[in-house]
């Protein structure tokens, strides 16, 4: 994973864009005012198939999706990555987690798409950014044309919240997976964000069936593709197999040794998945 230094989010204004090199491939940056707030994007490559990568919690297009933003073909697609309100470049505001937070950022991520004149466009989703992408598929049927979700989920199960409660502490995980957070955030800005995202996420625990999103499920009309890591620690394999059962016509790919991060670990054979199926 790379990430940029702090100072460039002063550098790059509203509507300001600029060429920067990442994985030496040409992207451009820049800010867009979308709901009172200034939102951070990069965009790379000239074709007609618009392309929008959605990050997990805390992520951003710099943090979550380097291979993608290198390696998805330039010719085919225009991929468009972005950081949602609170998290890497998109501050302020300083990120909070009231219960519509997913419904926020998927009004937030089709409004950017507009905001940049793309009228159409899919949805590239991972973890939080897949449940993103479940919702805004589900609101805004006529804009999405396909929608690629992994590590994602419509409900947060007794099990989940175990799995959350876990990983709170980030005293605990490892310097190698604390490094990236604290160089974007900090280390206290990134310790309070994220307990403030796991209370977030386990709010959801609280509602019936401990639903995120799942009544909005048959409201997906567009072609689904769902990858699930079959090593995944984060999201059991009942997830999956609900989103399956309830997207019309989706589709499920199983990655046999691929754990949360299958598409930074995976990258070459992630892609071609992705491509093949944005392809048909």
């Amino acid at each position: 994973m790379l990430f940029w230094g702090r100072g460039l989010r002063n550098a790059v204004t509203k509507k300001a864009m600029q060429e920067v090199q990442l994985y030496c491939t040409s992207v451009v940056s820049g800010r867009e005012r979308v709901n009172g707030v200034d939102l951070f994007y990069q965009q790379t490559g000239k074709g007609d198939h618009a392309v929008l990568l959605l990050p997990g919690a805390l992520g951003s297009a710099q943090t979550d999706f380097g291979p993608q933003l290198k390696s998805l073909s330039k010719d085919r697609f225009t991929v468009i990555g972005w950081d949602p309100r609170g998290y890497g470049n998109s501050r302020p505001p300083e990120r909070d987690f009231p219960l519509d937070f997913f419904e926020r950022d998927a009004k937030d991520a089709v409004d950017l798409m507009q905001a940049l004149r793309f009228p159409r466009f899919s949805l590239l989703g991972w973890s939080d950014g897949g449940i993103t992408a479940l919702i805004a598929a589900a609101r805004n049927p006529s804009l999405v044309n396909k929608m690629v979700v992994w590590g994602s989920n419509a409900y947060v199960s007794p099990q989940d919240v175990k799995i959350y409660n876990a990983i709170r502490d980030v005293s605990q995980w490892s310097e190698r997976m604390r490094r990236p957070m604290e160089e974007v955030y900090g280390a206290e800005l990134f310790i309070k964000t994220w307990e403030g995202w796991v209370d977030g996420i386990g709010q959801f625990a609280q509602r019936p069936e401990g639903s995120i999103c799942m009544e909005l499920l048959p409201q997906i009309s567009c072609p689904s593709l769902i990858i699930h890591g079959e090593k995944d620690p984060m999201v059991p394999s009942f997830h999956p197999q609900y989103l399956l059962k309830h997207i019309k016509g989706s589709r499920l790919h199983l990655m046999p040794e691929g754990k949360h991060n299958l598409h930074l670990r995976f990258a070459a054979k992630f892609n071609k998945l992705v491509e093949d199926f944005l392809n048909q």
